[in-house]
């Protein structure tokens, strides 16, 4: 004997492929599963955008505070004999606090004189095995009139948004590092 499909069987064929061709044909809900389909991505868009854009506003902020310190050195508007380390970094800090936290917690500064342009330009950044930035041999002076000088700032710039940590942080903790350089002669003046 053949296993025949009752009639029950068949109405619950039949009714499956109903439910199913008028699923298929209702357009009422396509609106919203491509607004959500269109939306998702689209967020990450505008997350990865901004996230870019202030990093790349903070990157410029830092290099114009740079510059106007090593004008201020260049020029002796600020001596030698005034410098610290402190002085130094809170001269950078305070023209970068606009787009950073107080006290600017992940700046780092190196100021140094050179014999020449040509062992200024032989400095590298360097990156401890834990993936921070290696602060052996930065100091804090600026040289005398008419001498060579450098001046380097580091910020480990947060990075906010989780699906970006992963690909634009370069140091430990999911920070990127912000750099900006001056390396200047100093005018004449007197000491």
């Amino acid at each position: 004997m053949k296993d025949r499909a009752s009639p029950t069987d068949h109405c619950s064929r039949d009714r499956k492929r109903a439910l199913l061709a008028r699923f298929l044909r209702d357009r009422s809900g396509s609106t919203a599963i491509e607004f959500v389909m269109l939306a998702i991505p689209f967020s990450l868009l505008v997350f990865a955008i901004l996230e870019s854009c202030i990093t790349f506003a903070g990157q410029q902020v830092l290099s114009n505070a740079v510059d106007d310190v090593a004008r201020q050195l260049r020029t002796g508007n600020i001596r030698a004999a005034d410098l610290n380390e402190l002085t130094v970094r809170n001269m950078i800090c305070d023209r970068i606090e606009v787009l950073v936290a107080k006290d600017c917690p992940g700046l780092i500064v190196d100021l140094r004189s050179y014999a020449t342009f040509a062992d200024a330009a032989k400095e590298r950044i360097t990156l401890t095995s834990s993936r921070d930035i290696d602060t052996t041999g930065f100091g804090w002076k600026s040289g005398p009139s008419v001498s060579k000088n450098m001046l380097r700032a580091f910020y480990k710039w947060p990075v906010i948004t989780d699906f970006m940590r992963a690909s634009m942080s370069n140091l430990e903790g999911g920070y990127t590092l912000q750099f900006a350089a001056s390396v200047w002669q100093n005018e004449p003046f007197n000491e």
